[in-house]
């Protein structure tokens, strides 16, 4: 006899959860991670006119904490609809090859630019909050307002999107 659970449980393994939708890079992506030229300037600039702050998600193809990162925890409608509204999103990825504008205007490669942000797991999300010329002038590792890296709980992760939004950071502890 085996174990019976009963219908409508709420439970479903983590190998019954739908795979995540795929880049041509191998990396699990969301049809709402922002398309972008890749000027990060650029970026901050269109997600402070649209009252946002920006969001930069380092991931590698067949990282298991990053398709987590997207079976669990960007599938839950409230922590999607929480980061849509609030943040502009960009993937890249850990050991790309595509061209990206720094915030201080230098040209690196996605690899190139991990390094020099001192990427060391996947994912890293780095928070960069308006006003962009605050940020002018310096790299986006440093520049950034908030760092979340590795695979965070859903309770967590979504705090922490709420946390840079409120700059919660930056009240007296």
């Amino acid at each position: 006899a085996g174990l019976l659970l009963p219908l409508g449980s709420g439970f479903v393994a983590a190998s019954e959860k739908p795979e995540p939708q795929r880049n041509d890079d191998g990396l699990y992506t969301q049809p709402w991670f922002h398309e972008s030229f890749l000027d990060l300037k650029e970026d901050l600039a269109e997600a402070e006119k649209a009252g946002k702050s920006l969001a930069i998600i380092f991931e590698q193809r067949g990282c298991p904490y990053c398709k987590e990162t997207h079976v669990t925890n960007l599938a839950d409608p409230e922590t999607a609809a929480y980061i849509q509204k609030h943040f502009v999103v960009i993937q890249l990825n850990l050991h790309g090859a595509r061209t990206v504008t720094d915030f201080d205007g230098k040209e690196l490669e996605e690899r190139a630019l991990a390094r020099r942000w001192a990427v060391n797991f996947t994912p890293t999300i780095f928070f960069l909050v308006p006003p962009a010329d605050a940020i002018a002038g310096k790299d986006g590792g440093s520049a950034a307002a908030w760092k979340l890296v590795g695979y965070w709980k859903p309770f967590h992760f979504l705090s922490t999107f709420v946390y840079v939004h409120e700059r919660a950071y930056k009240q007296p502890g």
